[in-house]
């Protein structure tokens, strides 16, 4: 089993925070769930998630580009949860689909974190993409901010 990654919008960290208390930890992409969120398993947010942001901005990728911050911890063993800078939510907005997602989920598809088992094909990551480019629009739209749950 791999690690779980959500992702979703609230106004702000006090939300985020009260979502895990309401949830018990999370999982936040859920049935029934009470806020905008996405299930991105294996998608984690400074590396592979940070390699789309580096494609879509075209600048080099770098361990600082999606800079994360610790809001919560289930203890040493998670869930953790953790917010995501409002240039990462605008830059995965931008992505607006055609035929720029189609090139970010080819390019995408050929980062060593994705193609362990050599490069995906072409398509495989646009759902991916689309989804978390959605998120990003919806987030920005409302003025509201993005935010990574975490699980073993």
């Amino acid at each position: 089993m791999g690690v779980l990654y959500d992702y979703f919008r609230v106004a702000g960290d006090a939300a985020a925070v009260q979502l895990m208390h309401e949830t018990e930890g999370g999982p936040v992409a859920r049935e029934g769930a009470t806020v905008d969120a996405i299930d991105l398993k294996g998608i984690e947010p400074v590396v592979t998630l940070g390699r789309l942001v580096a494609l879509a901005a075209d600048v080099p990728w770098d361990a600082g580009l999606v800079d994360t911050g610790l809001l919560w911890s289930g203890g040493e063993e998670g869930p953790w949860l953790m917010s995501i800078e409002d240039t990462v939510r605008d830059t995965l907005a931008s992505i607006t689909g055609g035929e720029r997602s189609a090139w970010l989920s080819a390019q995408w598809g050929r980062t060593e974190e994705l193609a362990w088992d050599g490069p995906l094909p072409d398509d495989r990551m646009l759902p991916a993409i689309e989804e978390i480019a959605g998120l990003a629009r919806r987030a920005r739209d409302a003025g509201e901010h993005l935010y990574c749950w975490c699980c073993l």
